[in-house]
């Protein structure tokens, strides 16, 4: 038994694993959830993540959900492979899991709501709230802020060396810069060049197919 990643292509959740496994050069089986047709709220997916939410993990007699414990287990498990996501030393480490943290609680906060409310929402027929994006825009700004800071000091957030705490970020910023919030990430030097670094790492774009 290989591994298999139940999710949907365009769900950022379901990128972020798919783009650590290309980062560690793994085989892997994709299994469509058709969210359209509420597939993600049904059997045999919701044995997988009683939430109902893609993306879904199985690695042997492995089961996982969320996206980020996953690619954790990702980075750990298959740590000899591909590129290196995390690091033996506990300092270093710890800084890099600051990081996610970071991305979990404050940049995702505002980016993954930025994302609904700009793209998601026309799609499903829904009219965008400006009211709220205003809002999450000043709330991303303030976020930005501080990793102009930090990028100004490393070239990633973890350090000198990609990790996974700037992977996860990719799926989040590949979006937001098909959008007018672009010119919040190009207003802020150290983090544009980050961005566009990450943005044009092999495995995003196989991921992505170059697009």
């Amino acid at each position: 038994m290989g591994i298999k990643v139940h999710g949907h292509p365009l769900s950022p959740a379901a990128r972020r694993v798919l783009l650590c496994l290309a980062e560690k050069n793994l085989d892997y089986e994709f299994v469509l959830v058709d969210l359209s047709t509420g597939q993600h709220k049904k059997e045999p997916f919701i044995s997988i993540n009683p939430f109902g939410q893609v993306p879904g993990f199985e690695d042997g007699d492995l089961t996982l959900f969320e996206s980020r414990a996953i690619t954790k287990y990702i980075a750990h498990a298959y740590a000899d492979k591909g590129t290196q996501l995390v690091v033996a030393d506990p300092k270093k480490m710890a800084i890099i899991g600051q990081w996610l943290e970071v991305e979990a609680q404050k940049f995702d906060a505002a980016g993954q709501a930025l994302s609904f409310e700009i793209l998601i929402k026309p799609m499903k027929g829904m009219a965008t709230d400006e009211s709220v994006v205003d809002k999450l825009q000043a709330q991303l700004a303030a976020v930005l802020d501080i990793y102009e800071a930090r990028l100004s000091k490393s070239k990633y957030l973890g350090g000198e060396e990609y990790s996974l705490a700037d992977l996860h970020h990719i799926p989040i910023i590949s979006n937001l810069f098909k959008t007018k919030v672009k010119p919040l990430f190009d207003a802020r030097p150290h983090v544009s060049a980050w961005c566009s670094d990450l943005l044009a790492r092999p495995a995003w774009l196989k991921v992505t197919g170059g697009a």
